[in-house]
């Protein structure tokens, strides 16, 4: 495992994180069992995986919590999050406070090193600075987290208008942020930032189904020729990124999803979720793979350096295939 220190935080973190929500939710959207989820987390664990990532919406915080027994704390990073808001509307600092502690007791922790306002839309981060940050910070010098992280949510905020704001500001130490090879714009927008101010950065939406769905990639494809977007050649093509795999180069799209993520300056950890055994080997495998050749890296750039809004599909709100 190659690891980093995130941010000016100072945490020695692994590059490959594993997020325990997305699509698997540790396999737990799959039919897997909690003990083999549980697994799971270990498995990633012995393979020098010490970032991991969960959330009070995905509800794998008490298997997070399982697979932390017996383990050395001290050589972790635990990330847990939650939300601003519920049917009700906002939240009110209280909320916050209580939910921050009920995933504390899920795991059985302590403390937690990074904790997350979840999913920040742009009509809320007024509230979630002047309401909930203050009441957080309070909760931090009782030592009940270590350094506090917001995350955009990049269905409805493709443009990144919430981190945009919040790295500009000084509260947050850790920022989560979609970028992958057909969604850049975190490059302009949110790395010059961070890299500059010392500000944690994980990267989520690496792959997705964008990259993993049979078909996924080729509507994309098709649909963003057909709004000229992208040259009718790539829709010619039984494989519309097949020029990145080749000796040299990448072994398969993901393997080359993951790697173009890895070595863009600005990212420190990069988050892969999965509830495969397998899977989660051959992701951590190309995470540490070398970069893509040079000139690959730039015909991406010319072919989708322009695109926004791509591939940021959630969970339970699939676009049409």
């Amino acid at each position: 495992m190659q690891y980093t220190t995130l941010g000016k935080t100072g945490l020695q973190v692994s590059v490959a994180g594993l997020g325990c929500g997305g699509y698997s939710r540790l396999g737990q959207s799959t039919g897997r069992s909690e003990t083999q989820s549980i697994a799971l987390v270990q498995q990633a664990m012995d393979q020098g995986v010490n970032f991991i990532d969960t959330a009070r919406n995905y509800r794998t915080e008490a298997i997070v919590g399982k697979a932390l027994k017996g383990r050395n704390r001290d050589k972790l990073v635990i990330s847990t999050k939650t939300t601003l808001a519920d049917d009700t509307g906002r939240k009110c600092p209280a909320q916050v406070v209580s939910e921050l502690e009920a995933s504390l007791r899920k795991m059985d922790l302590s403390t937690v090193d990074v904790f997350h306002l979840h999913g920040v839309q742009p009509s809320v981060y007024d509230h979630a600075v002047e309401k909930i940050v203050p009441a957080l910070l309070r909760e931090q010098e009782k030592g009940k987290f270590r350094f506090l992280g917001i995350t955009e949510v990049p269905p409805k905020d493709p443009y990144h208008e919430t981190l945009e704001r919040a790295v500009q500001q000084d509260c947050f130490d850790v920022v989560m942020v979609a970028f992958h090879l057909m969604h850049q714009s975190a490059r302009e927008k949110i790395f010059k930032h961070t890299i500059i101010k010392g500000i944690g950065v994980l990267n989520m939406f690496a792959v997705r189904l964008l990259f993993s769905k049979p078909g996924r990639l080729n509507h994309v494809v098709m649909q963003l020729v057909n709004e000229g977007k992208l040259p009718t050649w790539l829709a010619e093509k039984e494989h519309p990124l097949g020029f990145l795999i080749r000796s040299g180069g990448a072994r398969t799209i993901i393997d080359a999803a993951y790697r173009y993520c890895r070595h863009e300056p600005g990212t420190d950890v990069i988050l892969f979720g999965t509830g495969n055994r397998t899977h989660l080997r051959s992701n951590i495998d190309s995470i540490l793979s070398d970069p893509l050749p040079a000139a690959d890296l730039e015909q991406i750039e010319e072919l989708f350096g322009a695109l926004v809004d791509v591939g940021l599909d959630a969970p339970g709100q699939q676009r049409p295939a």
